[in-house]
């Protein structure tokens, strides 16, 4: 019970940050001798540290501060992506220590150049700040078996059949944790960002692929054997465009990377920075913005309400590309999801925001994941 409690105690503040004794009692439901006991025992081994706040203009001597030590445990995030590879180190608590990243083209995005360059790069980072990480977490835009890290397929990165999680742990020997992309940053989103607080929220990545991640009960879902979120190959136009997949008018042909280079008139080969100013651009025109990208916003509103209507989500976090519509058109599309989607109007309507993490946020969701297996360590 020591540990159990000791472990929901690190994990509070490692997600929620610092707290005073008084409040994790009442987060907890434990008396203050039980959480004195536990906070000493982590000040004692150097997890936490207890800290006067900075003074404010209450009477009285302020309480103490218990505060997660970021360098008490560190973790390798990756984030593999189709154009680039990014890798952080991340400290409890959820700092970025440090951070290192690199663009993939040609060759370079083989499994075997890419496994190499993060085993080099991670080392070289944990060198330059004194850091051994206990663990790391993986993102990766494909489907991935969670038990082991089996990459059965990363169709825009062209991977089949990559033994990702046991390849790293063979030169790491940590523990590795590989998750799809769009799974991680629904946990990120749901701990550190826009969902936070929401039981049940569907996150939704437009990148080169489109995928889904699905906060349910509080709780990552992960379907059978770890596979779930495919939700860019949804048929929303049947007889479309083909896809990949070997399908046809897959909601990932109308709102991925190439669907909105179309839409704004940009070659479907325009690279990142092309359409982010472009959008940018558009931003600051709301009527040209509705125009050009009308076709578009309907075909994000016909996947979101299937989306809604299926899974009923408190809320949706739209991530990548997404996170940079114009804001009159993310408002336009929430609108008509709200109109035309049962659940949403039966539940008092579903929420649908941009990221709050950015860039960052599958990166902090590998973390996270790692953390899952760190923290009941302690």
């Amino acid at each position: 019970m020591r540990r159990h409690n000791r472990t929901t105690l690190l994990r509070l503040l490692h997600v929620s940050g610092p707290s005073t004794r008084a409040v994790l009692a009442t987060e907890l439901g434990l008396n203050r001798s039980t959480i004195k006991t536990l906070v000493d025992g982590l000040a004692e081994a150097g997890v936490v540290e207890e800290r006067v706040p900075r003074p404010g203009r209450g009477a009285g001597r302020p309480s103490l501060l218990v505060l997660p030590q970021p360098h008490a445990a560190v973790v390798l995030a990756v984030d593999l992506q189709v154009e680039h590879v990014a890798i952080a180190l991340v400290g409890l608590g959820g700092q970025i220590l440090g951070r290192n990243s690199w663009n993939l083209h040609g060759r370079t995005r083989t499994p075997d150049e890419v496994i190499t360059h993060v085993i080099e790069s991670a080392a070289v980072l944990a060198g330059d700040l004194g850091v051994e990480p206990v663990a790391a977490g993986v993102s990766v835009p494909g489907v991935v078996r969670r038990a082991d890290g089996y990459v059965h397929e990363a169709p825009n990165l062209r991977w089949t059949d990559v033994a990702l999680g046991d390849r790293l742990t063979a030169v790491l020997r940590i523990p590795i944790l590989v998750g799809n992309d769009a799974e991680l940053g629904a946990v990120a989103e749901h701990l550190r960002g826009a969902a936070r607080g929401s039981s049940d929220a569907v996150y939704v990545s437009a990148d080169v692929g489109v995928g889904g991640g699905v906060i349910s009960q509080g709780s990552s879902l992960r379907g059978g054997a770890g596979y779930v979120g495919e939700i860019g190959h949804m048929v929303v136009r049947p007889g479309g465009r083909p896809c990949y997949c070997g399908s046809s008018g897959c909601w990932e042909t109308e709102i991925g990377e190439a669907a909105l280079c179309r839409a704004l008139g940009l070659p479907e080969v325009s690279t990142r920075g092309s359409i982010l100013v472009e959008l940018r651009e558009l931003a600051r025109k709301p009527e040209e913005a509705a125009s050009r990208l009308g076709e578009f916003a309907e075909w994000l509103t016909l996947g979101l309400v299937n989306v809604v209507n299926l899974l009923g989500p408190q809320l949706v976090v739209l991530g990548d590309l997404l996170t940079v519509l114009p804001e009159p058109v993310v408002q336009s599309v929430a609108e008509e999801v709200g109109r035309r989607s049962l659940v949403s109007r039966a539940v008092g309507g579903t929420r649908i925001l941009s990221s709050a993490l950015g860039a960052d946020g599958k990166l902090l969701g590998a973390a996270e994941v790692a953390f899952e297996v760190v923290l009941d360590t302690f």
